[in-house]
């Protein structure tokens, strides 16, 4: 491993106290709170209609774009009020994982992937919840509960694709079909020159092939 890598990783789990921490009480954690609130959601669920069920691709995208305007804004880019978003992300997860030091040693390197728990928090309480009441005063129940469900499916989504592209390429996750194309792309992510100008969708690449940023590797 890199130097560089070796003296970032260290000074990261200094700095955050890992090891008092736990990975894998953190993915639990996760788990069951956004598949809980997706539980509750859809067991409130009625008579949905066909026009209520468009709910799901339209949240699919805004969040889709969301993650890329997200990355590409304060993760990237340093602003007054969001510098912590920007120190996590760019000063500390593009140090402690490079494009060829992409894997994590341990489930305590978590902490350098996912959000932390108190983000569920603020996820749900000031996105979700006041969107979709408004939602549900404005359009229906249906909608709101549809809103909720997936904004929260998609908070999970992302942070086990993340997750699932910082473990061994060889892993029984690493060799799911789909999982080399997304690892490759956020691995280029990762490269210190490309970082600033490509890939910044997370999870799928949808707004990056709209606006233009996927990195093309250069044929051989």
């Amino acid at each position: 491993m890199q130097e560089r890598v070796c003296k970032a990783r260290h000074k990261f789990r200094k700095e955050n106290n890992v090891e008092r921490y736990s990975g894998w009480l953190h993915l639990i954690l996760t788990l069951i709170v956004t598949l809980s609130i997706m539980g509750v959601c859809a067991v409130m669920l009625g008579n949905v209609s066909a026009l209520e069920w468009l709910t799901i691709p339209v949240v699919f995208l805004y969040a889709n774009l969301s993650e890329y305007l997200g990355h590409k804004g304060p993760m990237h880019h340093k602003t007054r009020f969001l510098g912590l978003i920007f120190k996590r992300h760019t000063l500390e997860h593009h140090t402690f994982f490079t494009q060829d030091e992409t894997t994590i040693d341990s489930a305590k390197d978590f902490k350098a992937i996912m959000f932390p728990p108190i983000m569920l928090v603020f996820f749900f309480g000031c996105f979700a919840l006041p969107v979709a009441i408004l939602i549900y005063y404005f359009i229906s129940q249906n909608v709101a509960l549809l809103f909720v469900f997936m904004a929260t499916f998609y908070f999970l989504n992302y942070e086990l694709l993340h997750l699932a592209y910082h473990l061994e390429p060889d892993s029984l996750i690493g060799r799911l079909p789909f999982m080399k194309v997304l690892r490759r792309h956020h691995t280029l992510h990762h490269d210190q020159r490309l970082m600033g100008r490509y890939n910044f969708n997370i999870s799928y690449p949808v707004f990056d092939f709209v606006f233009g940023t996927i990195y093309q590797e250069p044929k051989n």
